[in-house]
């Protein structure tokens, strides 16, 4: 087959679209792992204006209180919606509820027309809908800090600029894994006298129906990758929020809608199915047949139902769980960055995150440091003066903390002592409750460190999300990487970092993450912490140990979402 005889896709042709160049740089990014960003992360007046800060706020206001009138879709007469701020207000909006038979069949009669739109189509449409809302990152950014908890500015960024970045980068990644396919060729066999020739025609199309089950603590970012990817290879796409963290989705789906719709789609493409709590939507959801794909972030007894249930039912099921992120510290040479690190990781969000590491091993009998030889106690004391340092002033730790986002993980963090005398441990540096000057109602608690030693595994193998981290004395750095690995291995994990000044140990470490399949950071010591990662650069978890059984946006993430069907004749 001769380059003359191939016949390119349509979804690899320019349109003429001013998101065109958008899409080219966003492939070139995916394609040598670059930096690259199209939303920018800072709230800062000189980037978004001097009003968007104030203008996002009063949209966020003006939805409170009151029934969520933009959507479109199938609903039945019920409304429902019970969201209350980790910081206290009520927000008081009322949604409509789904008539999931109705929705069903809105969704299945949009897929059509968007599927025959192409692979380029369809992504513009989409990179559209993304600068949209990212005019409304401070509604946005708005919505996720009273629903989540996170403090705001890293609502603002997690919730608006981070996720549409990685809502692009599902875009990029599935519309550069369908571009592997080619419109239509022809096809020539060798033989006696003239060649055998054939052309063959490939169409791109989707499974179907895609649910997207959203999570309190993240609700777009954690959404936006599963969203946009099944969008972007042509299926149709329901969001069922966390009950207690709708109203980020809900400004999504509008926005979404109101897009499809001026590009000429049918906005039912994409619907919401808020639930009230305790509903059990979700599995409702999952177990019908027009549902081909999920996409799942939440607790692990509900993801492996999902997994196995979705196997069983031939569903492309994808799962973000739960782990026990960890940090090997064997030696450093910088110990006062290194804390300063640790603590901030451990820190933010009150440690509410699915990257936030929970163990941190180290030998009972201390490690080499620039500052001489700190024990096991003293490293433990040190870390946590470093985290009492960064969070000590009520009114700047609210900033990096949030509020606690569940009474589960308040609970945790009000029962160190029970936790660390269950281990046979101690309680090293306790949590702190911080009085938020702002919302008196808020509860806000510093990170508690736990010392047990490294045969307590049925403390630290479980995770205890929050602000709740182990300090595990092992014999030695290589006792380290072997728990490390296999406890990841066993229960998972999302991060994974090590310090040591020894480059045979980092080569060991390197092996251990390989073999627990965990994503690993080396002395990290400046402005990147474990618990962030980049778009277009840095993979979100890999699919290889029990946390997660996919990675933001890898082309396995992708490519699951279409089939190739193929119409031949002879020529």
């Amino acid at each position: 087959m001769t380059a003359a005889d191939q016949t390119t896709a349509s979804a690899e042709t320019s349109t003429g679209s001013k998101f065109d160049s958008v899409l080219d740089d966003a492939l070139a990014a995916l394609a040598g792992r670059t930096y690259f960003s199209r939303y920018p992360e800072s709230p800062s007046p000189r980037v978004y204006g001097e009003t968007a800060a104030a203008q996002g706020l009063s949209a966020y206001e003006g939805r409170l209180g009151k029934p969520f009138e933009g959507l479109q879709g199938a609903f039945d007469d019920t409304t429902v919606g019970d969201e209350v701020s980790p910081y206290g207000p009520t927000l008081g909006v009322a949604y409509p509820h789904l008539d999931v038979d109705a929705a069903m069949a809105a969704a299945t009669d949009a897929i059509p027309a968007w599927r025959d739109a192409g692979p380029r189509r369809r992504a513009l449409v989409l990179i559209e809908a993304l600068d949209a809302l990212n005019k409304q990152s401070f509604e946005i950014g708005n919505a996720v800090h009273h629903t989540s908890g996170q403090p705001f500015v890293m609502a603002f960024q997690a919730g608006g600029p981070q996720a549409q970045d990685r809502g692009l980068e599902a875009v990029a990644a599935a519309y550069a894994e369908q571009s592997r396919v080619p419109e239509s060729v022809t096809w020539e066999k060798p033989g006696k006298g003239e060649p055998l020739r054939m052309q063959k025609d490939y169409r791109i199309v989707p499974r179907g129906v895609a649910l997207v089950v959203g999570c309190n603590t993240f609700p777009t970012w954690n959404a936006y990758p599963g969203i946009f990817a099944s969008l972007a290879t042509g299926n149709a796409v329901v969001i069922k929020p966390h009950p207690r963290a709708i109203l980020p989705l809900a400004i999504t789906v509008e926005t979404l809608q109101q897009t499809l719709s001026d590009n000429g789609f049918d906005p039912k493409l994409v619907q919401l199915a808020p639930e009230a709590d305790g509903e059990g939507l979700a599995k409702t959801l999952a177990e019908r047949d027009e549902v081909k794909i999920i996409d799942y972030t939440g607790g692990p007894t509900f993801g492996a139902w999902l997994e196995r249930e979705g196997a069983a039912r031939g569903q492309q099921v994808y799962t973000e769980k739960a782990g026990v992120n960890t940090v090997v510290v064997d030696s450093t040479d910088n110990v006062r960055a290194m804390l300063g690190n640790l603590a901030f990781s451990l820190s933010l969000y009150s440690g509410q995150m699915c990257t936030t590491p929970q163990n941190i091993y180290l030998p009972k009998d201390g490690i080499d440091t620039d500052e001489g030889h700190l024990s096991f106690e003293e490293f433990g004391a040190k870390l946590g003066g470093a985290i009492g340092k960064l969070t000590g002033e009520d009114e700047k730790a609210v900033e990096i903390l949030g509020a606690t986002v569940n009474d589960d993980v308040r609970a945790r963090a009000g029962s160190l002592d029970k936790i660390a005398s269950d281990a046979g441990g101690s309680v090293v540096a306790d949590t702190r409750q911080v009085t938020h000057p702002k919302y008196p109602d808020a509860v806000v608690r510093t990170p508690g460190l736990i010392g047990v030693g490294v045969e307590a595994q049925g403390a630290y193998t479980t995770e205890q999300f929050g602000p709740v981290t182990f300090l595990i004395g092992t014999d030695g750095t290589d006792q380290s990487l072997s728990t490390f690995r296999d406890t990841v291995r066993k229960h998972g994990a999302m991060t994974a970092s090590v310090y040591s000044t020894d480059e045979a140990v980092l080569d060991k470490a390197r092996d251990a993450a390989m073999d627990a399949g965990v994503a690993l950071s080396e002395n990290l010591l400046g402005q990147v912490f474990v618990n962030q990662t980049a778009a277009f650069s840095d993979y979100h978890g890999t699919g290889a140990n029990p946390a997660a059984n996919a990675a933001y946006a890898d082309s396995a993430f992708v490519a699951g979402r279409f089939r190739v069907i193929t119409a031949r004749r002879h020529v």
